[in-house]
């Protein structure tokens, strides 16, 4: 009777042991699972604002290149006084730089208004690589055309405004005020755009990193 008895409660220590060591995993494993699930619902929350923010960025970025080439599209002034056969006036298209400034920041406004829907994929699929990438690519040979344009139009603008003593070349913005003003503002929304694109680019950079 007390070998019966003995060998009984060996075997039930050996199954709660068992029991135990079954349970010691399962027990560990729950916290696990919850914080993964955690971190990822909130990489995707994260990415999905990054896109929402791209978007929002493309938009004011069309507003300010619209902006641009409109403004500078449209500068103009013709002095009061003339006579019959001599006129002063000045317009963008009397310069080759403004005019590669009106087409470039055209060109610019095309592309962001094609990029929107790639920014909408993003935000519905925010683990989406190709549409990411697509657009930092394009973003980045963008902001190269739109800094190239500004940059240009800014240093006619300044010699528009200050001259150059050395090349013999008058300042004319005291007699074409409104012309110089609006050329002016057409390079400053241009700059506008060139940050603009800069931080879509960071963006983009950075949801491809949480990849």
């Amino acid at each position: 009777m007390e070998k019966s008895h003995e060998s009984t409660t060996i075997e039930m220590g050996e199954t709660s042991k068992l029991e135990r060591r079954g349970k010691a995993p399962l027990l560990g494993s729950t916290p696990a699972i919850a914080a993964v699930v955690g971190h990822n619902k909130g990489a995707a929350k994260n990415k999905k604002g990054i896109a929402i923010f791209d978007l929002v960025l493309r938009i004011a970025a069309i507003a300010t290149s619209i902006g641009a080439a409109v403004g500078m599209g449209t500068a103009g002034e013709t002095l009061p006084f003339f006579t019959q056969f001599f006129q002063f006036e000045a317009g963008y298209d009397d310069l080759p730089t403004f005019t590669f400034f009106v087409v470039a920041m055209s060109i610019v406004v095309g592309y962001l208004v094609l990029s929107i829907p790639f920014s909408i994929v993003c935000i519905a699929r925010s683990h989406a690589v190709v549409p990411r990438l697509l657009l930092i690519i394009f973003d980045t040979a963008f902001v190269t055309l739109t800094t190239a344009a500004a940059g240009a139009s800014a240093a006619i603008v300044y010699l528009a405004h200050n001259g150059n003593q050395d090349a013999n070349w008058l300042a004319f913005c005291n007699q074409f005020g409104d012309f110089c003003q609006t050329t002016s503002g057409a390079v400053v929304a241009a700059f506008v755009t060139v940050v603009i694109f800069l931080l879509m680019v960071l963006l983009s950079a950075i949801a491809l990193k949480r990849h």
